[in-house]
């Protein structure tokens, strides 16, 4: 069971592999190897796995994480075979009991070890270079071999201090970077190599493991080069926690040395000369049975196993989240549209779309409408109702009586007057109406601003359009011209509406002040503050033409006969006749009434207006409008061209699905066989 659990994380890591595994936002328990150069560290894989693979040299030889899988597998286990033949006799079929698989080389199986590491450095120098550069790509190596426990390991660059070849300055701090983001995830365990003939205090695998792991709860510690210690010298109160503490405690092992290596030593002679070690040495024989590198591959596989099996209600969480979110992401981006069938679905659903929603909007039958505000078509009710109405009923007629005066007189034209004329009344209440045009028309500003911050508020709705840029700008274009083309219509019903209550005065209107009406009024409120009623006709003092034409007769005899020019501006002189007054009192009376009358139409009207040739013009037939303008063959192709980063991120979404899925039906069938041997 121990082996099954960590060959479901192993799936888990290829599937991660094959996406990356930064995507995923899953940290998967791993074993993460830490150690500066040569301290060891490929000795200890080698001497793990049985087998020399791992590439050597001066220098940072480890330049890319390699993410090490170990698979033990029975030697009768059916595998694909290999094929021999000898010649003149029939093939014969034979099965390799160790072979390695690379995750960027699927399906080829490397017999020869010698092949693995040729391919390390390869691989390596295809991303890293081959100057010393460093990566950080995983190779991901998979090792089927019944001599190996079932584990897996990450191997990272050694830590250094001075860059080589073509290495950066920072090259110390890019590999201390790149070491810190596989081990600070808590899911990771850290197996810190020192070798033993150093001072622990200095070792710069404990120290930035005590970074991330302040308590030492999930690091093990890996004493190498035991058998070089100097003389009367042992790690006997290290492994005894007395020097730095670690909860998962240290196991030293003995590796093959340089002058080994040279000479070819097989690494199971160095096994057993690192058995014989232990065991013959009178210091560590009575604990040689926690001493060594099988020792050190059993715990590794048991803790790894261990840690798995807590932390998989926090994948399983973590793995669901993730699939959820990736898959509202990929519902967002929607699906591609490269062919003329899926851009017509697109782009019809889209206009009908945002036909649908600007009418629920102004209708405000919206079910996205902020409740904490008044907002779409309960504002322009708002214009009409707080706005637009007081402003109009609260205008006051706004009459000079001078003005009155001078109309009055020249009613009268070149005649003396004899009787009041209403020519007076139709001028001044004209002027007055016309008032209204101003606060009508900038009424329809108003709406048409208020349209526009709807359309806007769709556009910005819609994610469709975080796909396609083009299509939002043309789209905005297209809708903010069709509300644009009714503001002139609009606007000339609203001028024919004052011009109809100007041109007309309908002194049959129930509120209506007929002029005997109005003489009765002004007589009362004559009497009623004292003031005479008219007296009869006096000789007015005003210069009328007749009067003007009379003192000018007389200034040319006096003058023996020299015409001299009129004054350029006429007005009357100072002082009104008693007639003249009433008549004024008369006018602006008749004049405030039918204003009143007026200023009440306007404020019931022009809102209908708005309504009818604004609002729900542009509303009905705003669907028709984008249809003829947006649904064309050679349109949609130009608008509905996504860009690259939306179609890579529709790529990475289904290949994160596909990866999460997968990954989660690994993680149930886990789950489920733990209960059922808990049973």
């Amino acid at each position: 069971m121990n082996a099954n659990l960590i060959e479901k994380v192993n799936k888990l890591q290829d599937l991660f592999a094959k996406v990356g595994v930064q995507n995923t936002g899953i940290d998967l328990p791993q074993i993460v190897v830490v150690g500066s150069q040569s301290s060891g560290k490929s000795s200890i894989l080698e001497n793990i796995v049985g087998k020399d693979f791992l590439p050597r040299g001066a220098g940072i030889v480890t330049r890319r994480p390699l993410v090490l899988q170990l698979i033990n597998r029975n030697p009768q286990t059916s595998r694909a075979p290999s094929i021999s033949r000898t010649s003149g006799e029939t093939p014969v079929i034979t099965e390799p009991t160790e072979w390695g698989e690379f995750l960027h080389i699927p399906n080829k199986k490397f017999t020869n070890f010698d092949d693995i590491r040729d391919e390390i450095v390869r691989d390596t120098a295809s991303k890293a270079g081959t100057n010393g550069g460093i990566s950080k790509d995983p190779i991901n190596l998979r090792i089927y071999s019944p001599n190996v426990l079932t584990l897996t390991l990450v191997d990272l660059p050694g830590l250094t201090k001075v860059p080589v070849g073509d290495q950066p300055k920072d090259i110390e701090h890019m590999v201390r970077e790149m070491i810190l983001g596989y081990i600070k995830v808590p899911n990771a365990i850290i197996l810190a190599v020192t070798a033993a003939n150093t001072d622990l205090a200095n070792s710069d695998s404990l120290k930035l493991a005590g970074e991330v792991d302040k308590d030492g709860l999930r690091t093990i510690g890996v004493l190498t080069k035991i058998d070089l210690m100097d003389p009367g010298t042992n790690v006997v109160d290290i492994l005894a926690g007395r020097v730095i503490s670690l909860q998962l405690g240290y196991v030293p092992v003995v590796n093959r040395g340089q002058r080994d290596i040279e000479s070819q030593k097989k690494i199971t002679k160095a096994l057993d000369d690192e058995k014989a070690f232990f065991g013959q040495h009178p210091v560590y024989q009575s604990m040689s049975q926690v001493c060594g590198t099988p020792f050190l591959a059993k715990k590794l596989s048991m803790i790894l196993t261990g840690h798995i099996r807590k932390s998989l209600p926090d994948m399983r969480a973590k793995l669901s989240s993730k699939l959820l979110e990736y898959r509202r992401e990929l519902d967002s981006l929607g699906n591609d549209v490269t062919d003329e069938s899926s851009q017509a679905y697109v782009m019809l659903s889209l206009i009908k779309k945002f036909s649908d929603e600007f009418f629920q909007v102004l209708d405000g039958s919206f079910p996205d409408l902020d409740p904490s505000v008044v907002s779409g078509g309960a504002r322009i009710s708002v214009v009409f109702k707080n706005n637009f109405s007081p402003v109009i009923t609260g205008m006051n007629v706004s009459l000079d009586k001078e003005r009155t005066r001078v109309e009055i007189l020249n009613s009268s034209g070149k005649e003396p007057k004899l009787f009041p004329s209403n020519a007076p009344f139709l001028k001044l209440i004209k002027d007055q109406i016309m008032r209204l045009e101003e606060p009508s028309l900038k009424c329809v500003d108003i709406v048409h601003q208020e349209l526009s911050t709807i359309i806007k508020l769709l556009l910005n709705r819609y994610k469709v359009f975080n796909r396609f840029p083009q299509l939002k700008e043309f789209f905005h274009v297209v809708v903010t011209n069709h509300v644009q083309k009714a503001v002139k219509p609009t606007k000339k019903l609203v001028r024919d509406i004052i011009n109809a209550e100007a041109t007309f005065i309908n002194f049959a209107h129930p509120k209506s002040v007929g002029v005997d009406d109005a003489i009765a009024v002004v007589q009362k409120n004559r009497m009623g503050t004292g003031t005479r009623d008219p007296a009869p006709p006096t000789p007015r003092k005003f210069m009328s033409i007749t009067r003007y034409l009379e003192t000018l007769l007389n200034k040319v005899k006096s003058a023996g006969g020299v015409l001299e020019p009129p004054p350029e501006m006429l007005k009357p002189i100072s002082g009104l006749s008693e007639e003249d007054r009433f008549d004024s009192e008369v006018i602006e009376l008749l004049v405030k009434t039918q204003f009143n009358i007026a200023k009440d139409t306007v404020a019931n009207l022009i809102p209908k207006a708005i309504i009818l040739r604004l609002v729900n013009a542009t509303m009905e037939s705003l669907y028709t409008e984008l249809h003829s303008k947006l649904f064309k063959t050679e349109v949609m192709g130009r608008l509905l061209k996504e860009n690259e980063t939306s179609a890579e991120r529709r790529e990475m979404c289904n290949k994160m699905i596909a990866a999460l899925t997968k990954a989660d039906e690994i993680l149930t069938e886990t789950v489920g066989n733990i209960e059922t041997a808990k049973l």
